[in-house]
């Protein structure tokens, strides 16, 4: 019996027309293509051959499997699988035997897009034990060189200005329509605005206070982002502010009476919540002076590289300090948190002793990431756009992706 006919629906993507140019290339190769916009934004994301759904979050099980079964899909495609519709859809998606592809903001970055089946992150179907990932890697090609992908902040900014707009714009035509983002989107914009205009000054500070430390040993903390599903979902603190007075508090009962923690804001923090007053309020009253140090700004890579170790919840910045040999702990769920790879145990214990990655075992687990689950690639850049979506294509097409071997060469090194 011939094989039945791919058809793929496509659901909320990345702000910008990654998406809708994914879509149209697979259609140009003959594969069936659809597309259910929730916002104003996605209608401006993918504007056109696409369907509305105006209905509410309870009716949208239903409305999803009768379309599913409707137009005969055989895979779902989304961005992110922890937003309420995405959830769902994920759930009927598993009922009526789809395949279901996530993308989600590369695991290494930058220059990678995370594709998985299944599920992204805490929903990651990849193993935990080491010595699968030795076996798996054992066939797999070593990890060659490419050259950075271009990027552009200012397009960023621009698309997801453009996507929200229109979101507050047509909220007419989606009453229903509830973000999985909290708060509003408007009161955010205006958080932008008034961090963007402290920027110079913000980058001063970072400077005096990197410098402060001198010879001093220290620890690198970055925050996430508060509205992350990575925090709200992947982790056992359900927001920021808990993760960092847990992380504090442990520093100041455990860490050598010499060292220092750096907390680095997420470059993407919308200034809503002023880190630095809560960061300096715990030091304070746990009596930690200038061994609590606060930077807004700075190249984390730089920051991570003269560090004793990073404590992270689930954020990528784990796998920039892991690929150049830093002790790391992870205190949520993230696909790299695999003994001989991270800190294994209590928190107090590692800022006394913190365990270094086991390259062997971090090669391997590199080159099954890249084998199994990032594509080259980026939102931000005609160069980016073009090669993720040709890797994506590469990817979406296989018969199965579980059981793939390496399609294109790739690395996480630069």
């Amino acid at each position: 019996m011939a094989p039945r006919p791919r058809v793929f629906l496509f659901l909320q993507g990345p702000p910008g027309p990654f998406f809708e140019r994914l879509g149209t290339t697979l259609a140009a190769a003959g594969y069936g293509v659809h597309r259910i916009n929730f916002n104003g934004g996605d209608r401006r994301s993918w504007p056109n051959g696409a369907t509305d759904y105006r209905g509410s979050l309870d009716r949208w099980p239903r409305f999803f499997e009768d379309f599913v079964q409707a137009n005969d899909v055989t895979d779902l495609v989304l961005f992110g699988d922890c937003r309420p519709l995405h959830s769902a859809a994920h759930g009927i998606a598993k009922l009526n035997h789809l395949r279901i592809h996530v993308f989600e903001e590369g695991y290494i970055r930058p220059d990678w897009v995370t594709l998985e089946l299944d599920g992204v992150n805490g929903n990651s179907t990849l193993s935990k034990d080491p010595e699968w990932y030795l076996e798996a890697a054992r066939t797999l090609p070593p990890l060659p060189t490419y050259p950075g992908v271009a990027s552009s902040f200012r397009r960023r900014a621009g698309e997801a200005v453009s996507y929200y707009t229109q979101g507050v714009l047509q909220t007419w035509r989606f009453p229903h329509y509830r973000s999985h983002r909290e708060g509003s989107v408007i009161v955010e914009g205006l958080g932008w605005l008034r961090r963007l205009s402290g920027n110079a000054k913000a980058r001063e500070r970072a400077a005096r206070i990197l410098a402060s430390i001198g010879e001093r040993p220290y620890f690198v903390f970055p925050l996430q982002l508060n509205s992350d599903h990575q925090i709200r979902i992947h982790s056992p603190f359900g927001n920021m502010g808990v993760a960092m007075d847990y992380v504090i508090e442990s520093f100041a009962r455990a860490a050598p009476a010499d060292s220092v923690l750096v907390i680095k804001q997420h470059p993407l923090d919308n200034g809503l919540i002023n880190w630095r007053k809560q960061a300096t309020a715990s030091a304070r009253r746990l009596g930690l002076g200038d061994r609590l140090l606060f930077l807004e700004d700075g190249d984390i890579a730089k920051i991570v590289d003269r560090a004793q170790g990073v404590v992270t919840i689930n954020s990528t910045t784990g796998t920039l300090s892991l690929g150049v040999g830093i002790p790391t702990i992870v205190l949520g769920h993230a696909v790299y948190s695999v003994p001989g790879i991270t800190h294994q145990g209590p928190l107090d214990g590692f800022w006394q002793a913190p365990c270094p990655p086991s390259p062997v075992i971090w090669d391997a687990f590199c080159r099954v990431l890249l084998d199994r689950c990032l594509v080259r690639g980026g939102f931000l850049s005609e160069e980016g756009l073009s090669l993720l979506i040709d890797g994506s294509v590469k990817r979406l097409t296989r018969r199965t992706m579980a059981n793939a071997v390496t399609v294109e060469p790739a690395t996480l090194a630069r």
